[in-house]
């Protein structure tokens, strides 16, 4: 039998001989009706992003990272949501590294030593006295140099997105420090990286690598005489309470890194990228700003509470001491070219 095309003339046609399929028909349509004007109604489902850090939750690095989590809310009207786990929740910084690798983790904030095994690159600015002061090294890591090293990252499964302070690195100990021959057989933790245990070794010292959790306990039961660090971790892990002398070396003006996993980055849409992106490099000046003020209260603070602060006599011995570190790890023309376009730049 012809069944007529549905329509407006033979609807009567169909509810005589084929009611059943008519109403089903209509039952089908009026269902997908309400289901295209509830899509249309429905809030599109929000992303809800990782982040990792090592730091405490009012530490300048943390704020940051919760303040491009605020500007990627705002940007996004609520389609990205970034949670911020800070403390070391979510693991120390290299099973960090690990995690965002195998897309375990989305975002976190690391110390650059951390990628120097990944990432030939990193060495440069992981480098004892590479940047003359702070003006200096935020004009290369703005700039060019910078955005450079953080596309090299992605080789190793990490997207970088930004460069947050982290202070100048002084050693901190139980006895005063201030010429190169008193480091002779100290036994300094330092971060764990090869970078950090060579420049340690050329000063003398005797470098003890360790989580920066453990640092506390360490110093307490002798297994380390001193550490290194800025001021405002020192102030903020107390480690001022067990090592009263704070020695400004300022070996180190040491960027940290903000870093997305490659492995997420790539299910995201492009303009999720560009969202995520932009805040990062927008949280940069909130978190510079923030780091810089809580630097010189911590400096305060510390003073208040007994902390000894001592003066380097002759900085430029330790300078002299750490060259066989550059020749180490800037072995490569490449490398060689990175630090001589760091040290050309005004």
């Amino acid at each position: 039998m012809h069944v007529p095309a549905v329509g407006a003339r033979n609807k009567h046609w169909l509810t005589i001989h084929f009611p059943e399929t008519y109403f089903m028909i209509q039952n089908l349509l009026r269902a997908c009706a309400i289901a295209l004007a509830v899509s249309l109604t429905l809030p599109v489902q929000a992303r809800n992003l990782r982040a990792a850090e090592s730091q405490v939750p009012d530490y300048p690095t943390v704020e940051g990272v919760k303040y491009m989590g605020k500007l990627l809310d705002e940007r996004s009207a609520g389609k990205l949501k970034l949670k911020v786990f800070p403390n070391g929740t979510l693991g120390s910084e290299r099973d960090m590294v690990e995690q965002l690798k195998i897309g375990g983790l989305d975002l976190a904030r690391i110390s650059l030593p951390l990628l120097n095994n990944m990432v030939p690159e990193s060495l440069v600015p992981s480098l004892p006295f590479i940047f003359r002061n702070e003006d200096h090294m935020h004009a290369v890591l703005d700039g060019a140099i910078g955005d450079d090293i953080l596309a090299a990252m992605s080789k190793q499964g990490l997207i970088g997105l930004a460069w947050y302070d982290d202070g100048a690195r002084s050693i901190y100990s139980k006895k005063p420090i201030r010429r190169l021959a008193d480091l002779k057989g100290l036994k300094l933790r330092v971060q764990q990286s090869d970078i950090s245990v060579a420049m340690t070794e050329a000063l003398g010292a005797s470098p003890t690598p360790l989580p920066y959790g453990e640092v506390y306990t360490a110093i307490t039961t002798g297994i380390i005489d001193a550490a290194e660090n800025s001021v405002l971790s020192y102030e903020t892990s107390r480690h001022f309470e067990v090592a009263k002398y704070y020695n400004e070396t300022e070996h180190m003006l040491q960027p940290s890194v903000v870093v997305f996993s490659k492995a997420v980055w790539d299910r995201l849409s492009e303009s999720e990228r560009t969202l995520i992106r932009q805040a990062a490099k927008d949280s940069v000046p909130f978190g510079r700003k923030l780091a810089k003020e809580r630097q010189a209260k911590s400096r305060a603070d510390v003073l208040a509470k007994g902390t000894t602060l001592i003066k380097i006599e002759d900085r430029d011995e330790f300078i002299k001491a750490i060259a066989p570190v550059y020749a180490q790890y800037a072995p490569t023309p490449e490398l060689k070219s990175l630090i001589k376009r760091i040290q050309d730049t005004k």
